[in-house]
């Protein structure tokens, strides 16, 4: 599915990531850069709902982009997985599930990329759950946590931003929120 993967720079050649992010306008987390997956899968129909025919599906390149394209947003990696940040609050991560979240989902556990992201409270994850069950899920760990988990690889590029850009503002001090509302529309 990959060509390539640009692992994790770590220690020594923590200079290296600083340089490369610079050069690909990353943003270089804690302890070093996320990976940058570079993909050449083609432009598919998702076997159930998600994006139409013909549209590509998201990728962790969408979500860095569409992310810190936010104001005073940064990415930072913790235990090898990438999150992004408003003035230090997490609003989207990547969320690989976790074997009491396999259990938990038994055949309807999902094998692809996962994002969690903030919502703005409960009711709005019920809504996201309820309105595309085929790419919005949720975990017994997230239950009364205004959080959802999205299916990567089924969710159209307009939706994610949707989806990330919600969770800033959910999450973004509201002078900040405001003035990008200000100037977005």
């Amino acid at each position: 599915m990959f060509k390539s993967l640009v692992e994790y720079f770590r220690g020594p050649v923590g200079a290296v990531a600083g340089l490369v992010s610079a050069i690909l306008g990353w943003s270089a987390g804690f302890g070093g850069a996320c990976a940058l997956l570079v993909t050449d899968e083609p432009l598919r129909r998702p076997a159930i709902g998600g994006a139409s025919y013909g549209e590509r599906m998201a990728s962790w390149d969408d979500v860095r982009r569409i992310a810190l394209a936010l104001p005073e947003t940064s990415e930072s990696a913790s235990r090898e997985l990438c999150s992004w940040r408003v003035r230090e609050k997490g609003f989207v991560w990547e969320r690989p599930l976790r074997p009491a979240d396999i259990r938990a989902l038994g055949d309807d556990a999902p094998t692809g990329p996962i994002l969690g992201a903030r919502v703005e409270h409960v009711g709005a994850k019920e809504a996201l759950l309820a309105d595309d069950p085929d790419v919005f899920f949720t975990t017994p760990h997230f239950d009364g946590y205004p959080a959802i988990l999205v299916r990567l690889d089924r969710i159209a590029i307009e939706d994610l931003k949707e989806v990330i850009v919600e969770a800033w503002l959910a999450r973004a001090p509201k002078r900040l929120a405001h003035a990008y509302l200000d100037t977005s529309h």
